[in-house]
């Protein structure tokens, strides 16, 4: 089977994972903020008080220890203030098909981590937006991860503006990696630019991560097609090139951001006392 047919496959599953939701309820709804499918993350939060689902599929060929690897992932975000989310993001199950002479189990569950990201300035004009993440690996899985690896923990620090109708976000990323023991750091940068036609967006994404326990570098180059159903639901679809031996050399994946169209909890407007 094909790389192209494999990527029809995922785009299918993905969509058949899609929530339905009233048109009046979205029409109240915010607008959604997703973060799929570049590996940047903006700096910029959900709305608050909204859950927000990143849902996708990914399909990768020929990274070290894989021959091609099928994997679901789901993020999960909520502002409870508006410098304030948290974030969880979870691997379901990967389907891995190795190297020669591997008996491990084809199919294996993913990682499961929790995290928060604060706002450190605000953005407002030509100013960027900055913000802070951390991460921390509840359960790594037993799928072996391509290209980056599991990392116990994390660091980020996010920077997105928006400059003559384009939108930039960068990420620099620090790792904590441990394998038989022994514990590395792992440093990784992100640069995707975007651009919007109406409803739909068109995102362009160089990215890298030091692979420390090979010795080398992951190196990609990524282009995504998104487009806005509504404005709380988002679908997208793409495919990263590696540009290093060392790195999964195609990625095709698919999937939808989803604004929950119900706030969870309310704001109480201030009485004005009658004179």
């Amino acid at each position: 089977m094909g790389f192209l047919r494999k990527l029809q496959l995922v785009v299918l599953a993905v969509l058949s994972c899609v929530p339905v939701a009233h048109a009046q309820a979205a029409d109240q709804t915010p607008q959604a903020n997703p973060a799929r499918p570049t590996v940047s993350t903006p700096a910029t939060l959900t709305p608050v008080g909204y859950l927000q689902f990143e849902t996708g599929a990914l399909y990768g060929e020929d990274s070290p220890g894989l021959t091609a690897q099928m994997s679901l992932n789901q993020v999960t975000k909520l502002a409870v203030a508006t410098r304030l989310q948290f974030i969880s993001s979870w691997e379901p199950v990967a389907y891995s098909s190795r190297t020669p002479g591997d008996t491990n189990s084809p199919t294996e569950p993913g990682g499961i981590a929790l995290g928060a990201q604060a706002v450190a300035l605000p953005g407002a004009g030509a100013r960027p937006t900055v913000s802070l993440s951390y991460f921390h690996a509840l359960y790594l899985g037993t799928a072996p991860d391509p290209d980056i690896g599991s990392a116990r923990q994390s660091a980020l620090v996010l920077v997105s503006a928006d400059f003559a109708g384009f939108h930039a976000d960068i990420n620099g990323i620090a790792n904590e990696q441990k394998d038989s023991g022994v514990r590395r750091a792992q440093f990784g940068q992100t640069l995707s630019v975007s651009h919007g036609f109406g409803r739909w967006t068109v995102a362009g994404e160089l990215w890298h991560f030091s692979q420390p326990f090979l010795q080398g570098n992951a190196v990609g180059n990524l282009w995504a097609l998104s487009y806005a159903a509504r404005a709380n639901l988002v679908f997208d679809a793409g495919f990263n090139h590696a540009l290093t031996s060392t790195s999964s050399q195609w990625e095709g994946f698919a999937g939808f951001t989803y604004l929950l169209p119900h706030r969870l909890w309310k704001t109480h407007a201030s009485r004005i006392p009658h004179s």
